[in-house]
């Protein structure tokens, strides 16, 4: 079952963003750098995250270790964006992704 996305308050633009848990760690997501708003998800090993972001949001990735998560990346929103459309690849592939396979069509497969 999707989750619920948090409405982002008083932003009329906004972005759908998709991040994936490649690593085989449990990380935390959070968005802590729009005001009135506080986003954090848990995000398990080959998870894909769709959430709703406006375009200056930073996503910050903590990776989980034993007793503790330490701040393993921060990553601008829009670079995790979902192109609109593709007649070649699925629509929530991140637009900086879609650019990769357009460059090097040897990865697409």
């Amino acid at each position: 079952m999707p989750q619920i996305l948090d409405p982002v308050p008083g932003h009329n633009s906004k972005i759908v963003c998709c991040y994936v848990n490649a690593t085989s760690k449990i990380q935390i997501a959070r968005i802590t750098n729009i005001s009135n708003w506080y986003f954090e998800r848990v995000v398990f090993p080959g998870q894909h995250l769709i959430f709703e972001a406006v375009p200056t949001a930073q996503l910050e990735i903590h990776t989980g270790m034993m007793a503790s998560s330490i701040l393993s990346d921060m990553i601008p929103c829009v670079q995790l964006q979902v192109q609109d459309s593709s007649p070649t690849l699925p629509s929530w592939v991140p637009m900086h992704l879609a650019a990769k396979q357009k460059t090097k069509p040897e990865l697409i497969g």
